[in-house]
């Protein structure tokens, strides 16, 4: 299968017509059909659902939804191969892209490009926001440098070392609250109460160890991926989100407020990279600006 059909493809599929993609790519009509028929034959499925001669919009089957997502994540290794091998020796020029879940954690790699911003204007970043397994998998098809993730590590996989942070959990919930009244919180607390929780710890993360009760025994209102959201749930009364600290501003005119976990609860932090992947130029530098900011503070779990 051929890069530039995969971009007829796709040009198909943002088009939703095969004559506008057809004149977006300067080809004849006939010649992109030609092209997606011998695709489909290629792979023996049905991509595109063609429309009835009232109507040229053309629709994905599962089959098509499938390759639109691994060809745009295709096409995107293919830009950032491209960028890397066309940067000259002696400029660092490209991108660093960064994983990571919810966490103020994130200023300490903020930090240190911040301090390398001056030295190389030319590299950019670029952050993508979701949990665990989202910043795994984008490490294993190559389409991040670093990964910041909370809890184990997989050393065989991965390079890592543990960042000189930690997350501490507790309850974010309105001022008036009555668990709003309580320094900490405690799981008895929390057994009977509308509950708001993040959505990978409900498949048996650290927290649902401290609460030391199955979720079937809780009252969980809502489930989350990113706090904001959850927030705006709290703000309306739904519940009680249990969260890390400090992503949620919850100073001056706010009208919720966090309360910290008794026992505490806290997850160490850690920046992972593959270590079957070669890191591009721009990747290097910023990881030894990153290591020269926090040393000696840094615990060097695995390092090549």
């Amino acid at each position: 299968m051929e890069i530039r059909v995969l971009q007829y493809f796709l040009a198909v599929v943002r088009e939703q017509s095969i004559l506008r993609a057809a004149e977006s790519l300067h080809l004849s009509q006939p010649t992109l059909s030609t092209q997606i028929k011998n695709m489909e034959k290629e792979l023996g499925k049905q991509l595109l659902i063609r429309g009835t001669k009232g109507s040229r919009k053309v629709t994905l089957t599962e089959e098509g939804l499938i390759l639109k997502k691994r060809a745009e994540e295709i096409l995107e290794l293919v830009k950032k191969a491209e960028q890397e091998i066309a940067l000259s020796d002696s400029i660092i020029l490209g991108d660093v892209s960064i994983g990571s879940g919810e966490t103020d954690g994130l200023r300490i790699l903020a930090k240190a490009a911040s301090n390398l911003q001056a030295e190389y204007p030319g590299i950019h970043y670029h952050i993508f926001s979701g949990n665990a397994d989202f910043v795994t998998d984008h490490l294993d098809k190559g389409l991040i440098d670093f990964g910041m993730i909370f809890g184990q590590v997989d050393l065989k996989k991965y390079n890592a070392f543990t960042l000189p942070s930690k997350d501490i959990w507790g309850v974010l919930m309105p001022n008036d609250a009555p668990l709003a009244r309580k320094d900490v919180i405690f799981p008895a607390d929390l057994v009977d109460k509308p509950l708001i929780l993040s959505q990978e710890e409900i498949n048996g993360g650290k927290l649902m160890q401290w609460l030391n009760v199955a979720p079937s025994d809780l009252n969980i209102v809502a489930t989350y991926n990113l706090l904001f959201n959850a927030s705006l749930l709290v703000e309306e009364g739904m519940g009680y989100a249990i969260c890390f600290d400090k992503i949620i501003n919850t100073t001056g005119n706010s009208s919720l407020c966090f309360r910290p976990l008794r026992p505490a609860l806290e997850i160490p932090m850690y920046l992972i990279w593959k270590k079957t992947q070669m890191l591009s130029k721009p990747a290097e530098k910023f990881l030894q600006a990153l290591k020269d900011s926090l040393l000696p503070t840094i615990s060097i779990d695995s390092m090549n």
